[in-house]
């Protein structure tokens, strides 16, 4: 079982890092340090998402800051975060990033309508446990959808679906999905071994 000190989230690409749904889920996981970040757009005051580059690089950034804080290796702490921001933590760890695992939160499979525009090419080299909490209506990606196409990942593959669309409105629900992933994944947070 891979050990667990930290979990680093990134927001939706118009949305800042008191999402609710982010919220929800540091309290869900304390006392395990959850580092809440906003994505450079937020931080310059522009809603234009930024490119995914730059994204990528900065979320690298913060995991990197977050391990070092909290003295450990980087392979210790997990990456996610809601739309965009879980989409690039997922970029990033394909990418080389050192990860204990994802936990994307509405991942934005394809553009509404758009079944065909497929955000997917690099999920083969995600080789970490992932899991993807999503409303069953929602438009970037149904439940089948995600099912399918998240298989691609090679790391194990947990799903949970909850009410709503695109933004589930029960933050709790979606924070109860994480927080039963990590103890099942990693154990429990509140344990002493886990603690860092």
């Amino acid at each position: 079982m891979r050990e667990l000190a930290g979990v680093l989230l990134a927001p939706g690409a118009s949305a800042g890092r008191d999402s609710p749904a982010l919220v929800a889920v540091e309290a869900a996981l304390a006392p395990l340090p959850v580092r809440r970040v906003d994505l450079p757009n937020r931080l310059r005051g522009s809603s234009a998402p930024d490119r995914p580059e730059a994204a990528v690089a900065y979320l690298r950034t913060q995991a990197d800051d977050l391990a070092a804080e909290l003295g450990v290796t980087r392979d210790r702490i997990a990456l996610g975060g809601r739309s965009f921001g879980g989409r690039m933590a997922s970029m990033a760890v394909a990418q080389g990033q050192p990860a204990a695992g994802l936990a994307l939160l509405s991942y934005p499979l394809h553009p509404p309508g758009q079944p065909d525009r497929l955000r997917t090419a690099h999920l083969p080299d995600v080789d970490v446990p992932v899991l993807a909490v999503s409303g069953l209506r929602d438009a970037f990606g149904t439940p089948d959808e995600l099912r399918a196409h998240l298989a691609a990942v090679r790391g194990p593959l947990s799903t949970v679906f909850v009410t709503g669309d695109h933004s589930p409105r029960d933050h709790d629900a979606v924070a109860a999905a994480v927080r039963s992933w990590v103890l099942e994944v990693f154990g429990d947070p509140g344990e002493p071994e886990h603690r860092t």
